[in-house]
């Protein structure tokens, strides 16, 4: 095994453990604690503050600490998270979720910074085009991390499974479920209980644990890393403080970006729709909250697999096929829940959902992952760093409306805002198209050239 692949499933094994414990406690949050609104209000403050990161943190640390220890940093933000949640209070979770938040961006700037690296570096030594590598390393990463929803959802679900904490469910609940769910006028009913403490702690345990043996196996398996452009260029004058910190913002003079931000924005919204209410209105409401881990694992299971079929598949058919792919996978799930009553006799009808929607996600997940770090080569970190900005940006407005809004607007909303993002998107193909037809194409060979429009 070549030393740049041991990386890369490093990193991906590191993001598998961590994800597991907080990919099963995002799951949870708006079930666990539906009182007061306080886990959708956790979920907002999280990604609230993943938004100020975004601002400044991941190029600046990125710079400071180099990608590995920026990774190992931010990662033990995520462990704090899950020991808060073994006294859940508005005084616990709300500044643990802060941390997390800030966390966050730099966590997911840093390992796409370090999978481009590595993939550009492998393909200068084995020939390659860089671009196929960097998809193809994206797409291991995304198959083994997508896994973690699998292992997380399914450890929430076997354990809160010993005791069920559901009767049957009335008539009148059901008829409140799905798309006619109004959060503000739901009462905590049988299926919305939480289950006992102990079990709950027994969970927390476990999550706790995988957290820090991530931390572990980035700190003393992942090999640090320098960019060699970098390298070429250390006898330039290095940026100033001023400049690191505001490059996130000074990129988005690029109208690409501009046009761009809609689709991290969308990824945002369409999973926050998910964790928040596809699981409560939707798989609590009408099974109970046993039921959420294993409607998860179905998404998370099919996510995995579709972003290691994506990885390969578009080095032949490029990005324009998928992104259409997951735009009507979205369009078709929206409309359907919009329609459906949910019924527990229905049990089939709540996998394939989670199932298409994972379907979609996947193409989100991977190809604006590749996407952003194609058309900004040359300013990776801000690059990432603005992805994730306008993802959290969306995961706030979703989350911050959730306790007030009822599903079916929030439906709406969500087919808006993708309808929006596909029109951006189109635009951006347009102007990479114009571009790469001039002598003006920034410079690209014509293989590389080919190869970016295939991407």
């Amino acid at each position: 095994m070549d030393r740049s692949l041991r990386n890369v499933l490093v990193v991906s094994l590191g993001f598998l453990l961590l994800f597991t414990a907080y990919g099963g406690l995002q799951s949870l949050q708006s079930s666990l604690y539906s009182e007061e609104g306080l886990g959708v209000t956790v979920l907002s403050t999280l990604y609230g503050g993943v938004l100020l990161s975004s601002m400044f943190l991941p190029p600046l640390l990125i710079r400071t600490l180099g990608c590995k220890w920026t990774i190992v940093l931010s990662m033990s933000c995520y462990v704090t998270f899950s020991l808060g949640n073994f006294y859940a209070s508005w005084y616990t979770l709300i500044p643990t979720s802060i941390l997390l938040g800030l966390g966050a961006a730099p966590l997911w700037s840093a390992h796409c910074t370090y999978l481009t690296i590595m993939g550009n570096t492998h393909a200068e030594q084995a020939g390659k085009v860089g671009k196929d590598v960097v998809n193809h390393y994206f797409g291991i990463f995304f198959l083994i991390f997508q896994s973690s929803g699998v292992w997380g959802n399914l450890i929430s679900s076997l354990v809160f499974g010993q005791t069920p904490t559901q009767g049957a469910i009335p008539e009148e609940q059901l008829l409140s479920c799905g798309a006619s769910d109004c959060l503000m006028a739901t009462a905590p009913t049988n299926s919305t209980q939480r289950p006992s403490p102990e079990l709950i702690y027994t969970l927390l345990g476990i999550y706790t644990g995988s957290g820090v043996l991530a931390v572990l196996l980035i700190a003393l398996f992942l090999e640090p890393i320098r960019n060699g452009q970098q390298r070429r260029e250390g006898e330039k004058k290095p940026p100033s403080f001023w400049s690191t910190l505001l490059s996130t913002f000074k990129l988005f003079r690029d109208k690409r970006l501009r046009f761009l931000v809609l689709l991290p924005m969308y990824s945002g919204f369409e999973q926050a729709f998910l964790a928040g209410d596809y699981t409560r209105s939707y798989a609590t409401c009408a099974l109970g909250i046993q039921f959420v881990g294993y409607v998860m694992v179905c998404f998370s299971a099919t996510n995995a697999l579709c972003s290691e079929l994506y990885g390969k598949l578009s080095q032949y058919t490029g990005r324009i096929p998928l992104y259409a792919l997951g735009a009507v996978t979205h369009l078709s799930c929206i409309i359907a829940l919009l329609l459906w009553k949910p019924n527990p006799d229905q049990l089939a009808v709540f996998f394939v959902f989670s199932a298409l929607w994972g379907v979609a996600d996947a193409v989100w997940q991977t190809q604006n992952n590749v996407l952003f770090g194609v058309l900004f080569e040359k300013n990776k970190e801000a690059a990432f760093a603005n992805y994730r900005l306008w993802e959290a940006l969306g995961f706030v407005i979703a989350f911050g409306y959730s306790t007030f809004l009822c599903v079916s607007v929030k439906l709406y909303i969500l087919l808006g805002v993708l309808c929006l993002s596909m029109v951006a998107y189109g635009s951006v193909e347009y102007l990479e198209s114009k571009n790469l037809t001039t002598p003006l194409a920034a410079g690209l060979t014509a293989e590389e050239a080919e190869t970016q429009t295939k991407l």
